[in-house]
């Protein structure tokens, strides 16, 4: 049987080892220090979290990893994507300020904060994969330019995945916007006529020329010319370009398999998820909702797909919170040893994209868990 492994520590603390130390830990037993650093530029792929949420990763861990990362000799910045829809995060200015507001930035962590695929989302590197349903993928410059690839994973739910862990962080997050729109949609982008200024920055930006601005002051997209690559999505400031959210949970899984496949290829890469505070719903909402199991742990593995499966499995074998939201939850259940993520977003498939990573080469979903004190 092939497997990879997953280390684990929980969250039990004390005077001579707080959760900092425990994550530095975790990380050297799980072998990081066997990738070489020096002199390295190093991606630390993390969601820096929409205002509001308050779910996401303590900014603390990341500067705790950051200086770990710069004591063996690495180049670190922390780094994520713009948003495919209109929000705080949908361009880099709004998102550094997100970033900052929730307290990742360069005095706190001690690094540079970087978006990765520029001002507009639309800074990226076409990475040739030829796989089932994706012949390239659109990943953000940053990433791409960078030597070492490290993820830090907020393990919670997802309305459309089913969870977010390491494969989500990686082939969603660091895609640019035109690769989400890949991922979220087969068809092309629409206008919606109430939110267009006649402004024609889509029409400026549009590679294909298939946008103009009418005689009635509304950019109008030829369907024929279009391909999809959410430029118009990217650089409209009125929320007037829209997506057209139309693929369903497993393909959008499967494609976030291939889209990470893009990201890790050729790269030295190790991940680390934290089920802590795993919320129903994406860092992405400005809010988050009561946790679907109580704080578990952090996990280290090279392996993505391993990582994510043993989160999922331990989520699973938790008891939820009373107070959790469980659809159709029966009183007082604690659900331990049920799909949780499945329990608060019924039609779910997020098996979908451990089983196509796996079976595209980039992990096992068979891994064998080491825990440390």
């Amino acid at each position: 049987m092939i497997f990879s492994f997953v280390y684990f520590a929980d969250l039990h603390a004390n005077s001579s080892m707080n959760l900092l130390g425990k994550l530095v830990k975790l990380i050297k037993k799980a072998g990081i220090e066997e990738i070489d650093f020096k002199k390295k530029i190093t991606a630390v792929k993390i969601h820096f979290g929409e205002p509001g949420n308050l779910s996401y990763i303590r900014p603390n861990f990341a500067a705790a990893l950051v200086k770990y990362l710069k004591s063996l000799g690495a180049k670190p910045f922390l780094t994520d994507n713009n948003t495919l829809y209109y929000g705080r995060r949908s361009n880099a200015i709004d998102h550094i300020g997100a970033a900052f507001e929730n307290g990742f930035n360069p005095l706190a962590v001690d690094c540079p904060v970087i978006i990765g695929d520029g001002i507009r989302g639309i800074d990226h590197t076409e990475v040739a994969i030829n796989q089932e349903y994706c012949r390239t993928a659109k990943i953000g410059r940053a990433f791409t330019d960078s030597d070492i690839i490290i993820s830090m994973n907020h393990f919670k739910g997802h309305e459309l995945t089913g969870f977010g862990g390491a494969l989500k962080n990686l082939g969603m997050g660091c895609a640019s916007v035109g690769g989400k729109l890949e991922l979220h949609s087969s068809s092309v982008p629409e206008i919606i006529d109430e939110n267009c200024t006649g402004c024609g920055i889509c029409e400026e930006n549009c590679a294909q020329e298939a946008i103009a601005v009418g005689m009635d002051n509304i950019a109008n997209i030829d369907m024929k010319k279009c391909v999809g690559c959410g430029q118009c999505v990217a650089v409209c400031q009125y929320d007037a370009a829209r997506v057209v959210w139309e693929n369903a949970s497993e393909l959008v899984n499967r494609k976030i398999a291939e889209y990470t496949l893009a990201v890790l290829r050729n790269k030295k890469h190790f991940h680390i998820s934290f089920i802590m505070n795993v919320s129903p719903d994406c860092d992405c909402w400005n809010f988050n909702d009561y946790p679907l199991v109580p704080d578990i742990g952090m996990a280290a593995s090279f392996d993505p797909v391993a990582l994510d499966q043993a989160c999922a499995d331990m989520v699973r074998d938790a008891p939820s919170l009373m107070s959790c939201r469980i659809h159709n939850s029966q009183p007082f259940a604690d659900h331990k040893g049920e799909d949780k993520f499945k329990l608060a977003h019924p039609g779910v498939f997020w098996e979908a994209a451990l089983e196509h990573a796996e079976k595209i080469g980039i992990g096992n979903r068979e891994y064998k868990l080491i825990t440390i004190k």
